[in-house]
């Protein structure tokens, strides 16, 4: 392991999140774990528990989230460095649009072509305290509105592509003024932003960022600093989320990419992906330095490529996007459950979206298929589908609130009720 460049700049600013507890500000949720109270219905139609449906602007496989009763999304039109990239900003009862912005694609953009043309050019979910909503856009930068749709600044955060030229799919998540960005795609780095001004306050630089498409987790680490944890090939890092300091790193043998977040448990961190072969690891929580000996608890080879799994009760909950069910025990690493979805389309990858838990079930939107429930239990039995409600793509993690399910296709939004 060789240490990030770290570059701080030492800047003051007043910040607070005003969001309420019924708000899912960011990607899976306010803490990043995708796990919400209360119910949802088991079942909905175009007929049936549809509150509204609104069609956008563009594509795009980023979730909505649901800040003071307003629905943020993010898409994109066109190709190339054509591209544009929309923010779409909706009343969360009605669906009634009440402002939209759109940014102008970069001077050099990755082609639409390979894996591009999967997720395309607004993969990263936004991010919102109240007051602001921030949204990345890889080269196209990081870019802040008021939630009234006044556009407060947009910071470039690198140009450069990995040698596969997949374009951007990290969310931005927000840690007492700063704004942390993984930029591993436009600069081999992960990246803090005054989220006031857009200015760098730090910067973590590391040639193994190239190909980590995962989004950071904040969590009180030792000493009750607050960490950005995040995997990548080969290594799990927990930063300093104020400094952008590494405190802890442990090494694994998950090489090739890495997309899922890292997944919290009372005592542990747990890591999925990997390429050619993916694998799940085992980390115990706390320590310093290099932890690789002291801390790895376990690993295995069931694992998951995309999705982000569920950790609840004791075990780990997910459906890898080739659609196949998984249940491990998070103290041994045991498989629980592999069980194939009934009635899946083949071809290609049938999941992208992760799992979303609701009081007692379980809840996975596959691209299109529909969505499939489960009880939330280690048998994770199968006890609903619906169809989908359009024919494109659902490539986005559904957002919760006040009982609500807001779901997004690359040709609309749906709020399920």
């Amino acid at each position: 392991m060789r240490f990030p460049v770290v570059v701080a700049l030492c800047v003051v600013s007043v910040f607070s999140i005003t969001a309420s507890g019924e708000d899912w500000s960011r990607f899976r949720g306010p803490n990043g774990q995708g796990i919400a109270e209360g119910t949802i219905p088991l079942t909905w139609s175009s007929e049936e528990n549809l509150a509204w449906s609104v069609e956008l602007p563009g594509e795009g496989s980023s979730s909505p989230i649901v800040v003071d009763n307003r629905v943020y999304v993010t898409c994109y039109s066109g190709s190339g460095s054509d591209a544009k990239r929309h923010i779409v900003c909706l009343d969360a009862d009605s669906g009634k649009q009440l402002w939209t912005d759109a940014i102008s694609g970069p001077e050099r953009e990755d082609a639409y072509q390979g894996y591009i043309t999967e997720h395309g050019y607004a993969s990263g979910t936004p991010v919102c305290d109240g007051k602001h909503v921030y949204a990345f856009f890889g080269k196209a930068g990081v870019v802040a509105w008021t939630v009234e749709g006044k556009k407060v600044w947009q910071q470039d955060v690198g140009q450069m592509s990995s040698n596969r030229q997949w374009g951007s799919g990290s969310s931005p998540v927000l840690h007492e003024g700063i704004l942390i960005v993984n930029a591993s795609e436009e600069a081999r780095a992960i990246i803090g932003l005054d989220a006031a001004t857009g200015n760098e306050r730090w910067k973590a630089e590391y040639d193994l960022l190239e190909l980590c498409y995962a989004t950071p987790i904040l969590v009180p680490g030792e000493g009750d600093v607050m960490e950005a944890v995040i995997s990548m090939p080969g290594e799990v890092w927990g930063l300093n989320a104020t400094t952008g300091k590494i405190r802890w790193f442990c090494e694994i043998g998950n090489g090739g990419n890495v997309s899922p977040s890292v997944v919290l448990s009372e005592d542990a961190f747990y890591t999925f992906g990997g390429y050619p072969a993916q694998q799940t690891n085992a980390i115990r929580r706390g320590g310093r330095k290099d932890i690789t000996a002291t801390h790895h608890l376990w690993e295995s080879r069931d694992s998951s490529y995309v999705p982000t799994p569920l950790y609840f009760d004791g075990h780990l909950y997910w459906v890898s996007h080739r659609g196949q069910a998984f249940v491990v025990n998070a103290k041994t690493g045991e498989t629980v459950t592999r069980e194939r979805l009934d009635d899946l389309k083949s071809g290609g990858s049938p999941v992208y979206a992760s799992p979303i838990k609701v009081g007692e079930r379980l809840y996975v939107v596959t691209r299109r298929s529909g969505t499939y429930v489960f009880e939330a239990t280690p048998e994770m039995k199968q006890i609903a589908k619906s169809e989908p409600l359009d024919e494109s793509d659902f490539n986005a993690t559904p957002a919760i609130s006040n009982g609500r399910a807001y779901l997004r296709s690359n040709q609309a939004i749906y709020c399920v009720k």
